[in-house]
């Protein structure tokens, strides 16, 4: 059931000013925490997702429950799993589509689709703006969020009170396909980080340095990352639960392997890489968190350890 989107404006305390109601589609971890944040900030919030089972905490929250949040709002936060799915959904609610909407994916996406769906969308005069996040869902809900922002870049400066919502800091990186391609670089980077972090702990109890230990000096050296701040201590204490699906991930690192045989380089590290996380996924690891990248390494020891004993 949907709802009338003029009843729902409410005042900004700070400038007196109303603020529109913004709609929220696809609800996974990353699309909840979005939310999440647009309601704490007072934003009157239509949602979307595939199965609705998934917008009832939502909607105990203040939420409401949209068929088509293009029909209530001007500006939509888009959050899938790929673009072939975010092209998919928008063809579904077309219908609500018109000249003037902004949409904000915050999918990570293929950069030549992102592209395609921006110039496809710019003929119905809907200004696409392409917003991966680079950050987990808790640190989204946390207000510690990066948006990497490609496309128009006045509707980027339109919807500055959304990113300074979503997240703590926004770069504009220019036309569609850049912030896809970027996202991909921070990933690599970021996962890379994740597979020495857990490499290393393994390492230190081996031969004999307790993970804490090794933790809580590594956090205070010349070898810190952000990734011990986020995940060092979910690999220590075995804590699995999920922030960011490793799946999630494994199917980044296909995207960058991908767009690094277009560029014509080979990502020696990546390949490494992917091999882990599909024996991650062998082992019925996918929707656990990424940081259980840790068990996949341990399994793989003890595999080699099998063969040359």
């Amino acid at each position: 059931m949907t709802r009338n989107a003029d009843s729902l404006r409410i005042v900004n305390s700070r400038n007196g000013s109303p603020l529109e109601p913004v709609g929220v589609i696809g609800l996974g971890l990353l699309g909840t925490a979005l939310c999440e944040r647009l309601l704490a900030a007072g934003y009157p919030v239509f949602v979307y997702n595939r199965t609705q089972e998934k917008a009832i905490p939502l909607i105990e929250l203040g939420a409401h429950w949209s068929d088509n949040p293009f029909i209530e709002c001007d500006r939509v936060v888009v959050s899938l799993y790929t673009s072939d799915i975010v092209d998919a959904v928008l063809d579904k609610l077309e219908p609500g589509l018109r000249a003037g909407q902004i949409i904000i994916d915050t999918t990570t996406g293929d950069p030549t689709e992102t592209l395609a769906l921006g110039k496809r969308l710019a003929k119905s005069d809907v200004h696409y703006l392409e917003s991966p996040i680079a950050a987990s869902s808790e640190q989204t809900r946390q207000g510690e969020a990066l948006a990497i922002v490609a496309g128009p870049e006045e509707a980027y400066h339109a919807c500055r009170d959304l990113f300074d919502c979503l997240a703590g800091k926004s770069h504009f990186v220019g036309p569609w396909g850049s912030a896809a391609k970027m996202k991909l670089v921070n990933n690599l980077v970021l996962g890379l980080n994740r597979v020495a972090l857990a490499e290393g702990l393994l390492f230190a109890e081996a031969i004999g340095v307790p993970m804490q230990n090794a933790l809580d000096v590594l956090k205070d050296g010349n070898a810190y990352s952000i990734v011990m701040d986020v995940k060092g201590q979910k690999m220590v204490d075995s804590d699995f639960s999920t922030q960011a699906k490793l799946s999630q991930h494994t199917k980044d690192v296909r995207l960058m392997l991908t767009e690094s045989e277009r560029a014509g380089i080979t990502l020696p590290l990546s390949n490494l890489h992917l091999q882990l996380l599909e024996q991650a996924e062998a082992l019925g690891f996918g929707d656990r968190d990424n940081c259980i990248i840790i068990k996949a390494i341990e399994e793989a020891v003890r595999l080699q350890a099998e063969i040359t004993s």
